[in-house]
């Protein structure tokens, strides 16, 4: 049968009692400061049975008197030696109470300390720089790649040719307006171009810009003017109802 006791049960027995120890020490201590608690009751209870037994025989018996007294400064004595070591114990409970939060913090610290030495034990300073160096290249390289699959898809806008196509949306929009009012504003002009290849002119209206802003002005007189009238009418007929 193998035995219990080796080296691994050595070595674990001693780690267990190691740490155990604070604790053992601390209830080691409160009991000692509550065996001490019940000797200082005890004591007290002696000095004041021996101070009645003293104020009892002061007048008849002083003999009884003065040995009773004689027994009371020895528990007095007893008392404050009692209360002495009852101090002694709580300031050692204390001690140990806080050597023991101060070793556990300490290993709490230890142990961030190892976590983070190894999550940082295969970086440096060079290989972030040499990594982020390494992301902007290939940020860049993805910049050309997209560019280059663009190119042929896209085409470059001359500003002149997007002003043409402008002028010719206001010209559309001018020339619908006259068509359908029936009316052409009086500053448009029109100018007789040739034509390459019949040789015949082609009518092509010039815009006015003072004209694009005169006409909406003069539609919306002539609404008004209408607008006017129907209230007129409203008002004649209103007049010959209350006539009536």
């Amino acid at each position: 049968m193998a035995s219990g006791w080796g080296w691994g049960g050595l070595f674990g027995g001693n780690a267990a009692k190691s740490k155990d120890a604070p604790k053992n020490a601390i209830l080691g201590l409160r009991s000692t400061l509550e065996m001490l608690t019940k000797r200082e009751r005890h004591l007290q209870n002696q000095m004041e049975e021996q101070d009645v037994i003293a104020r009892r025989n002061v007048s008849t018996n002083k003999g009884v008197a003065k040995a009773a007294l004689r027994r009371k400064k020895n528990y007095e004595h007893q008392l404050e030696q009692t209360s002495a070591q009852m101090l002694t114990v709580e300031r050692e409970i204390s001690s140990i109470e806080t050597a023991n939060i101060n070793k556990e913090t300490l290993d709490a610290m230890k142990n961030a300390q190892k976590a983070m030495k190894k999550i940082h034990g295969g970086l440096t300073i060079d290989m972030v720089d040499q990594t982020m160096e390494d992301l902007k290249e290939q940020h860049a390289i993805g910049d050309e790649i997209a560019e280059a699959l663009t190119q042929g898809s896209t085409t470059a806008m001359d500003e002149d040719e997007l002003d043409e196509e402008l002028a010719e949306l206001q010209q559309e929009e001018l020339d619908n307006k006259m068509l359908k009012t029936g009316s052409v504003p009086v500053s448009d002009q029109i100018q007789r171009l040739p034509n390459v290849g019949t040789g015949e002119r082609e009518y092509h209206p010039v815009f006015d810009q003072r004209s694009a802003y005169a006409y909406p002005r003069a539609v919306k007189g002539k609404q008004q003017r209408v607008e006017e009238d129907d209230e007129e009418e409203e008002l004649r007929k209103l007049q010959a109802e209350m006539a009536m």
